[in-house]
């Protein structure tokens, strides 16, 4: 394993964390494009009940919500967070406490939401809590634009990494969350986080290692559903435990593009269902 204060000072002197690759020196305080800096960003922590089953169960999952973020998605349901970086500063040895104390309160998991612009200080956090007695599966929440250098630094410290995979068009990756190489990336990223950790085992009904990958279905085929999902089955594992999430709504700034602007229609998602089916995925919800 790496040493982590060096992959942190290296990593935010020039800022190579995620695919932005700003390098802004965050170490003296510059802030990236994702909005952050040196310290990092907490906006809340909690037992949460709302997430796959196999990370609930009856404990829960101890959710650690970062501010800030490197997509700016135009109907993201969280922009006061992502974009709004709304939150509170904590060290390294305070994030290492919440995760001890959400263990402490019954937590099946330790549950990492949005952490990619601050993997470096993460690192050390894991390996302070891991040292004074952190046990529980340590869960990556990301969007799924991240480093595969970065990812690899972080190998032996994530149990379950769970991204989102959430365009198959790099057009849309730029038009609805400013980013021009979406699908490139996030491929890459996920086919290492499957080669850390393989297929998700779930032990008396609770995940404790693998990958999940969620896929948020937009309307008027806007995120490039069933490529995805041939994506995942055909170079990850078809035995990929996969979310094909229905909850997509207008908000944000999605009044301002039509195509945006209406739900998924029931049909729309029993087709993109019964289509991950048949390609042998693990569906959930």
């Amino acid at each position: 394993m790496v040493n982590a204060q060096q992959f942190l000072v290296q990593h935010l002197s020039e800022c190579r964390v995620c695919p932005l690759n700003c390098k802004v020196n965050r170490a003296e305080g510059e802030v990236g494009k994702c909005g952050a800096g040196r310290e990092i960003l907490v906006s809340s922590i909690s037992k949460h009940f709302g997430e796959e089953p196999p990370l609930v169960g009856t404990g829960g999952s101890g959710t650690i919500f970062f501010s800030g973020c490197n997509l700016t998605c135009v109907f993201c349901q969280n922009f006061e967070i992502s974009q709004g970086l709304e939150g509170f500063p904590a060290s390294e040895e305070e994030l290492a406490r919440m995760m001890l104390k959400l263990q402490s309160a019954g937590a099946h998991n330790v549950n990492l939401v949005s952490p990619t612009i601050f993997a470096p200080q993460i690192l050390v956090a894991l390996e302070i809590a891991e040292n004074l007695g952190l046990n529980v599966p340590v869960v990556y929440n990301t969007g799924g634009y991240d480093s595969v250098k970065t990812l690899k630094m972080l190998d032996g410290h994530i149990d379950i990494y769970m991204p989102d995979a959430k365009y198959a068009d790099p057009d849309a990756g730029f038009k609805y969350s400013g980013i021009k190489n979406y699908p490139q990336r996030m491929k890459s990223a996920i086919k290492e986080m499957h080669r850390q950790v393989g297929d998700l085992v779930i032990e008396d009904g609770i995940a404790v290692r693998g990958l999940i990958v969620r896929h948020l279905v937009l309307p008027n085929k806007i995120a490039g559903s069933k490529e995805i999902i041939d994506f995942i089955a055909g170079e990850v594992s078809s035995n990929t435990y996969f979310n094909l999430m229905r909850q997509y709504r207008p908000c944000y700034r999605a009044g301002e593009f039509p195509e945006l602007q209406r739900y998924v229609g029931p049909g729309e998602y029993v087709e993109l269902y019964t289509y991950a089916k048949e390609k042998g995925l693990r569906l959930t919800r």
